[in-house]
This record gives structure tokens, sequence and C-alpha cells, in this order.
């Protein structure tokens, strides 16, 4: 979904902000301002050498001054030329360096954005920010500012020649003017609001593509190929009428342009010709004045897509400036990276509420000795996973205090904080990379031959061998190509090679078959060895050896204890195990 942004053809605080990403590139920068008024310099010799060679040459018949003046008009082309190569060359160079800069940042600040950023954020919105909407700021460099600059240099040096060659002449040539600038201010706003709507569509097709290209075994499932298809033509049927009617506005101003072009050529041409006869003005003067109107109505015509391009530039530039001014970012005030030595957790008078004071956590109290395993069940909604987001701190808690080793988690640095714990979770996320890259997540500490042995630990080293290529097997984008109990074991393997303090199970054999939890349950018991572990289970038959079992209902802890005491409770627990384990 497109963000709502000003409009403003250009927003001095945001060119400011831009101009701050050219510092490393200043070299570039300064020799693209200079190109620029070099061009704006040099568009007004040609005409000028034009007059000089009829005047002084052609009509007089000197053929050895003519040659010199081709020659030299012809070096003129040449320099004109280069400036032209290297200018485009060196704005592009700027505005692709500006955009990798710039897409580093705004990458690396949505890897520090808070879990509950996302959960209200489209994926496909922050792809259109991080991909397309960068692209119309390199616009800026290439297209935009700088060669608004050069073309309104340009238009000030040609007037400027023309008045000095024949003000009365540039007076009658300039009198469609006002009408030339009145069109393409009304173009400019007419297809202002074409472009804005143009890249919300964007942004809808863009969100449309991520969501259901990510969620197409539920179509296919479904067989709903034909509705989301249908759906899919409403949104791309739109966004070519957005296209259709910008591309309307431009098919309607260039004739326009010409038109008055054509009008002013007219009035040179009949007051040109007078002053010919009455010897007021030479031929050559005529000439020149010919090709000045060319060259005026040229950067007069591209200065209104120019603008736009500006303008586009401005709504990408909000729209990226909005999502790095962003500052639901994990607070990470704590100073501490060392000091969990023991792994031991304790919540205290805990409540917590993702929105206002719907409260999905209510006074949640236990404590988790060194290397004890706690169990969490409860319904769907209780507050189960609530509670493991909490201790990685994805989310902040409204009340109370969690701890580990008696220090609270808001005093440790928070990379140092997550990096005690292991999460293992039901839905595992693979990436596109080798079976050792998605298991060691590209960290070079992580040798191979580690890998290899946490895998043997886990179990899972003969079907990695049978995978081609073994542990350089490529993975297809979200473990697409391993079935569910694989990917589960990669994880646990990922879990043990980072060797943590505390270990959390999130529901982590739910979605595996019997042959894989009996590996799996053999991976655990490796894992649990020496640490703290918090596992989440509906399955009950995978906790009864837990130290302790935490019994949540809408948010509160109704019961604790072993899993023998909560069934002589004959409580929520017993009512549970009854559920899963009657005939």
């Amino acid at each position: 979904m497109g963000s709502k942004v000003s409009g403003k053809t250009y927003d001095w605080y945001l060119i400011k902000r831009i101009l701050t990403y050219t510092k490393p590139y200043k070299s570039v920068f300064y020799w693209s301002v200079l190109l620029t008024i070099g061009i704006a310099v040099v568009s007004p010799l040609r005409p000028l050498l034009t007059q000089v060679t009829v005047d002084n040459f052609i009509l007089k018949n000197n053929t050895i001054g003519l040659l010199w003046m081709v020659v030299l008009m012809i070096s003129l082309l040449i320099l004109q030329t280069l400036i032209q190569y290297y200018h485009t060359f060196l704005t592009n160079t700027l505005g692709q360096s500006v955009i990798k800069d710039m897409r580093n940042d705004v990458f690396n600040h949505i890897l520090k954005l808070k879990i509950s950023y996302f959960d209200k954020t489209p994926i496909g919105q922050l792809i259109t920010r991080t991909v397309s909407d960068l692209e119309t700021i390199a616009d800026i460099f290439s297209e935009g500012i700088i060669v608004i600059i050069g073309n309104i240099l340009q238009l000030v040096a040609i007037i400027a020649v023309m008045f000095y060659q024949d003000w009365r002449l540039t007076l009658v040539v300039l009198i469609p003017m006002p009408f030339l600038v009145l069109a393409t201010y009304i173009f400019k706003e007419a297809i202002k609001t074409a472009f804005q709507e143009v890249r919300t569509q964007v942004g809808l097709l863009n969100n449309f593509l991520q969501e259901h290209i990510s969620g197409i075994r539920v179509i296919q499932y479904f067989a709903r190929e034909n509705q989301e298809f249908n759906k899919f033509k409403t949104i791309n049927k739109e966004h070519q009428d957005a296209h259709i009617r910008s591309n309307w506005y431009y098919s309607i101003f260039f004739p326009v342009v010409e038109f008055i072009s054509a009008v002013s050529i007219g009035l040179l041409v009949w007051y040109g010709s007078k002053s010919i006869l009455n010897n007021q003005v030479s031929p050559g003067v005529v000439i020149a004045f010919i090709m000045y109107i060319n060259l005026l109505f040229r950067p007069i015509r591209e200065l209104a897509d120019k603008f736009n391009t500006l303008q586009m530039g401005m709504i990408g530039a909000e729209r990226i400036f909005k999502v790095l001014d962003n500052q639901e970012q994990a607070i990470n005030k704590g100073q501490l990276k060392n000091g969990v030595s023991k792994g031991e957790i304790k919540f205290k008078n805990v409540w917590f509420a993702y929105a206002d004071e719907n409260y999905v956590l209510k006074d949640i109290n236990f404590e988790i000795k060194e290397g004890e395993t706690l169990a969490i069940v409860g319904a769907t909604g209780a507050g189960k996973s609530s509670i493991i987001n909490l201790l990685n701190r994805f989310y902040e808690i409204n009340k109370g205090e969690i701890s580990l080793d008696n220090i609270a988690i808001k005093d440790f640095d928070i990379n140092y904080l997550r990096a005690q714990i292991a999460t293992v979770l039901q839905d595992v996320f693979l990436f596109s990379d080798s079976v050792a890259n998605n298991i060691s997540l590209n960290n070079p500490e992580i040798e191979l031959h580690k890998i290899i042995e946490a895998a043997k630990d886990v179990g899972a080293h003969d079907f990695i061998m049978r995978l081609p290529g073994n542990y350089q097997y490529q993975v297809q984008e979200r473990g697409a190509t391993l079935s569910a109990g694989q990917a589960q074991l990669l994880s646990f393997i990922r879990a043990l090679v980072y060797n943590p303090k505390i270990l959390v199970l999130d529901e982590a054999t739910s979605s595996v078959d019997t042959e894989t939890e009996h590996l799996i349950q053999v991976a655990i018991e490796k894992l649990m060895q020496g640490r703290t572990a918090i596992v989440i289970a509906h399955r009950l038959s995978t906790i009864q050896n837990a130290d302790k079992i935490l019994v949540l209902n809408q948010g509160r802890i109704v019961e604790q204890g072993t899993h023998q005491y909560l069934l002589n409770l004959n409580g929520v627990y017993k009512s549970l195990y009854n559920l899963q384990f009657s005939e």
C-alpha cells in the first residue's frame, strides 16, 4: 500500500537530506555540476558560429574562412559530445552510488525494527521501498535536479545571447512564451497526480504478488487459481490505467509545445524577413535565431518532464525516509555483554499486551533454575508463544520484570541476549542457500566440521549425506525441496552449533511424522544436556519428563508442577491429558 506523501514538487529538507549521501562522492558531484555549467555555456555557441559563418564567410564568398569555420564547428560538436557523455556517465554513477548507500541503510534499519512493525506492515510495501522507490532517487541525479539546473542555465544563456544580438527580434520570438509557461505548469500539475497514482498502483501490485506467490500452495490446495487470477487482472488493469493516464498527458503536452514552437518560428520568419529587407538585421542572425528557438524550446519541454522526475524522486524519498525515521526498533540501552553463565530465568509479575491494555499475559510468575526444563501448555491463544517473544525482547513488557541470572534482561545488550537463546520454531524458515549455510547462517566461526559433528549428534547426518551435494545441497526458497521433518532437523542442528545457554522449543515436533519425531526426541535430549530449556508443546507425551510444567489459560498460569503432580490435581492439565490419550 502506498504511503501518504505531501506531493511537493521539491522539498528542500528532503533534497538536503538526499545530498548528504553525496559526501563520499564529492568529486563526482562537483564534476557533474561543472559539466552541467559547461553544457549551458557551450549550447549557444553553435548558432553564434553559424551566424558568423553565414554573414562573414558565405555571403562574402570567403571559402578559406568558411573551411576554418566548419573545422571549428566540428571541433565544438566533438567537445559538446564529450561533455554530454561524461555528464550523463557521472550523473548516473552518482545516482547509483547514492541509492546503493541508501539501500544499505534502509535494509540495515529494517533488520533492526521490532517484530511488531512487521505485524502491521505488508512485506511487499517494504520491497517497493527498498527497490523501486529507491530507483526514483537515482533519477533525481541522472534526470532530475542536476539536469533541471542545467536546462535553466541553458535557457538563461540562450536568452541572454539572443537579447545581446537583437533585442527586438528576441521579444517577437518570445511572444508565445507565456502560453508555453502556462501549458507547462498545467502539464506538470496533471502529471504529478498521475505519477502519484502510478506509484500507489506499483505498491499494490508488489503487495499482491508477494503475498500470492508466497501463498501459492494454499491457492492450489483450494483450487482458487481462477479467482485469484481475476483479482490480479483487476489490480493489473488499474496499474495499466494509471500509466495510460500519465501517457495521455504527454500526448497532449508535446504537440502543444510543437505548435507554440512553430508559432514562434513563424513570427521569426515574418519579422526577420522584414528586418532583412530593411537592412535592420543580417540573414545570419535570422538563421541563428531559428537554431536558438529549437535550443530554447527543447529544454522547456524537458523541464516539465524533469520536474516530474524530481517529483517522483521526492515521493520516493519521503517514503524511504519514513521507513528510516521509524523508531520502532528494539530499545537497546543495555550495556552488558557478559553475565549469563547459568541461564536461570525469572518472570516476576509480568503483564503484556500487543495493543492498548488487551493483556495476553497477566501477572505471570515463574522461575527456572540452571539446567532445568520448563514446559508450557495451554489452548491456542493462551499466551505460550508470547512468553518466548518477551524473553527474546521482540516485544517489551508493560509491567513486571524478566531476568536472567538475576540481571534484568533490559540491562543486557540485545544482540548478546539473543545469542544466549536458541529458538527452534514449528515453522522452520530456510533460506535459498546451501544446507551448511542454513545451519551456520553464514557465521565464519562455525566451521564445517562443527556442523557435521552437530548433525551426527542430532541424527541428521545420514539424510544430509543422501542429498545431492550433501552439505552443499542448495535448499530452495523456504526449504520447499525438503520435508517438514528434514527442515526441522536442520533447525535443531542450527540451535546446537550456536551452543546457547538457553534452548527454546516452540511446538518443534508438531509438524513431523512419528519416525522423525523419534529422531527429534533423541536430538532434544542431546540439546538439553547442560542447558536451561523452555518447551512449548501440544503433544503432552513430549514433556512428561519436564522439571516443571506451566498450564496457561487466557493469559494466566492456572496450574504448575510436575507431570504426575498435575495429573493428581485432576484439573485443566488432566483434562488436556485425557483428551489426547483417551481411547
